[in-house]
């Protein structure tokens, strides 16, 4: 096993050879143009820009190194605002007329599904970084499906968040709260399917416009319902405004939600009081007792001249997501086709060791989310930080959670 691991390894860093040799042979190579989408303005800005910076780190690593066998990478880069319209029109000048090798994008479910068919139609291969919604990755048939993520789907997340409360906390009387997003109604979804899975029913669903500026009244009506947990599904802004309702009509109940809790914004819009033990899922948590974690931030940090990062998740994961990409071209040996490129993903020949995870086989021809249930950890703010709720998560830091072998 020893001389085995040994020889793929000589033969991978042969191909980085070649790759360096090839960059001393020619003055100006073609860069390996790679489309980039996401929210970089309005109320998304603050986890797309994270997105934005976790790319653009990765390919200035890259470059620094000779880029792809000598070729530079180059992002062209679209700001879909949050707007669904806006982002399929990112698609389309990005895959048809552009003609970009691949694309890493999308931090919105529902700006994701106005465009997903633009990168399906012409076989056009799509990494989402970011977006969780179940139906991004199950709208096509993974065999056939040119759509692939390195974020946890909603269907994981309400498999967590229902355990974590009716399983092992045995609360049972759950509200949940949910905006009027494919996003929102996605998770409205997803949750209400796991505790039908328990004989449950949600005691309160509270509906929502995006811009809401209040939420007393559903907080209330949630307290009155007799609510013992709460999980709102909705985007930074609004989670803000779901912890500052519930505090300020003193409601105690534990309040749950996904990764858009953990934004930078919220904690700045609501305020640490209202933020303060309020929880919420990860795929990573900063620790600077993981070395791994520790230098991707202060690498980071140097990039972008943050003094708080808007998502440590999306910064993280697309970071990830660029790296699994150069992964496949290897792979391909430089073939950006759509099916070349598939194929390459669903049979990752060589582990890639992220910030995330290392990804061993994070793909295959029936399953296009490189996340799984058992690599998600139960997030809290605590004096205006993301720690890990759990002391026993806290110690077992540096043990990699790999997603379970396919």
């Amino acid at each position: 096993m020893k001389n085995s691991a040994a020889r793929r390894a000589l033969r991978w860093g042969a191909a980085l050879m070649l790759s360096w040799c090839a960059a001393a042979g020619h003055a100006q190579p073609q860069p390996l143009r790679i489309g980039l989408v996401g929210p970089f303005s309005g109320g998304s800005g603050d986890f797309g820009n994270s997105a934005r910076f976790g790319a653009e780190l990765a390919v200035k690593e890259i470059n620094a190194v000779g880029g792809f066998l000598g070729r530079p990478l180059e992002l062209v880069i679209r700001d879909d605002q949050a707007v669904p319209d806006v982002g399929r029109q990112a698609a389309e000048d990005l895959v048809l007329k552009e003609k970009v090798a691949f694309t890493i994008g999308y931090c919105n479910t529902g700006v994701a599904m106005k465009a997903l068919d633009v990168f399906q139609d012409n076989k056009h291969l799509l990494m989402v970084p970011c977006s969780q919604g179940t139906a991004v990755t199950t709208k096509y048939p993974p065999a056939q499906s040119y759509i692939f993520r390195v974020a946890p789907p909603d269907l994981l997340n309400a498999k967590f968040l229902i355990a974590e409360i009716v399983d092992r906390r045995k609360l049972q009387r759950v509200a949940i709260f949910a905006d009027e997003t494919g996003y929102g109604e996605g998770g409205l979804q997803d949750l209400s399917a796991e505790l039908a899975k328990r004989g449950l029913k949600p005691v309160y669903v509270a509906r929502f416009p995006l811009g809401v500026t209040s939420l007393h009244a559903q907080m209330r009506a949630a307290r009155d319902a007799g609510a013992d947990a709460i999980v709102a599904y909705t985007v930074g802004p609004e989670q803000a405004v779901a912890v500052r309702s519930r505090l300020e009509v003193g409601y105690t109940a534990p309040f749950f939600a996904p990764w858009t809790l953990s934004f930078r914004s919220v904690l700045e819009n609501a305020g640490q009081a209202a933020v303060e033990g309020t929880m919420m899922v990860q795929t990573i948590i900063q620790d600077n007792h993981n070395e791994r974690r520790a230098s991707f931030l202060a690498r980071y940090f140097k990039h972008s001249n943050e003094t708080r990062i808007g998502s440590l998740m999306a910064a993280a994961q697309t970071y990830d997501a660029v790296h699994l990409m150069l992964w496949a071209l290897f792979q391909t040996k430089g073939d950006t086709s759509g099916d070349a490129l598939k194929r390459a993903l669903e049979t990752l020949e060589r582990p890639y060791q992220g910030v995330v995870t290392t990804y061993a086989r994070p793909f295959s021809d029936k399953d296009h989310d490189a996340i799984a249930a058992n690599m998600l950890w139960l997030g809290v703010w605590r004096k205006g930080q993301i720690e890990y709720y759990y002391q026993d998560d806290a110690r077992r830091t540096g043990v990699v959670r790999r997603k379970d072998a396919q």
